[in-house]
């Protein structure tokens, strides 16, 4: 039988979690970011698929958390290393939202994290030493590739796509913390940059796309519809089938990449995609 993992919003939540479990005498693992990721993460719980389902047949919700994966042993350890301390912390600490898996491929999952800082004044000044970023101002959004993981810096909260698991999701956040406070301690020295430097392939909508070719968008095949969306030639919004349609469970997906694209402005998103996990 296959293993599910969670993680919180809150410790509190966790701790939660971990009474109803004990309550229940399920048996279950607990992944920790403790110590060098305890800034960014709160511990998750391992438990298996039928633990799982007796947990969703309760009429009551003992807990909240941010979403259930498919649990894969992470490759890697969490290091055991004291994380640094900056004199002024534009990130603070993050705590995971949402976790799902990843719609471009469903061997990865998906994060998003709200911050307890802001990076808004950060990110001219990341930009200008992150030359592989995308950087758009009028967002602002600073989106960027750590190998084949998409992610998408927003003030006060981070898309990532295609984590291996959670620990490399709790890495990927704890890189960007330490990066966008080393270069806001730094930013005498740096001249901050408001260019707009190439984006990511149209290839990342795509695979955000129901790949049916239905042409409802008036676009001939799906990856012509992502081509037209990446130039601003069309809206996202115009693909019925995911705003809308039986492919909805794609919607917060496409809204994310596209938003961190430059390709759709966050106030055009639909109601509860983007704007509400801001609040």
């Amino acid at each position: 039988m296959g293993k599910v993992l969670t993680t919180f919003p809150l410790l509190a939540e966790f701790q939660k979690a971990r009474k109803a479990l004990d309550e229940l005498r399920v048996a279950y693992e607990v992944v920790r970011p403790d110590s060098t990721y305890a800034r960014v993460g709160v511990p998750g719980v391992v438990i298996d698929s039928e633990a799982r389902m007796v947990l969703a047949a309760r009429d009551r919700d003992d807990f909240t958390c941010s979403g259930w994966v498919d649990y894969r042993p992470s490759s890697v350890t969490v290091p055991q290393e004291t994380p640094p301390q900056f004199p002024e912390d534009v990130f603070g600490e993050s705590r995971i939202m949402v976790l799902a898996p990843c719609v471009a491929d469903l061997t990865k999952i998906r994060l998003i994290a709200h911050l307890s800082g802001d990076l808004a004044g950060a990110m001219p000044y990341l930009n200008a030493v992150m030359h592989e970023a995308s950087f758009n101002p009028a967002a602002p959004t600073l989106t960027y590739m750590d190998g084949y993981r998409f992610i998408v810096l927003y003030p006060q909260r981070i898309a990532v796509a295609k984590a291996d698991d959670l620990v490399d999701g709790w890495r990927v956040l704890e890189s960007i913390r330490r990066r966008a406070n080393q270069a806001w301690a730094r930013r005498a020295e740096i001249e901050p940059s408001y260019e707009r430097r190439e984006k990511p392939p149209a290839l990342e909508i795509f695979k955000r796309l129901p790949k049916t070719n239905c042409g409802a968008c008036g676009q001939k095949t799906c990856l012509a519809f992502a081509v037209a969306v990446y130039i601003g030639n069309v809206p996202a919004t115009r693909c019925g089938p995911v705003f809308g349609g039986r492919f909805s469970h794609l919607k917060d997906a496409l809204v994310e990449i596209c938003a961190g694209l430059g390709a759709m402005d966050v106030d055009d998103a639909p109601a509860g995609v983007l704007k509400t996990r801001d609040e």
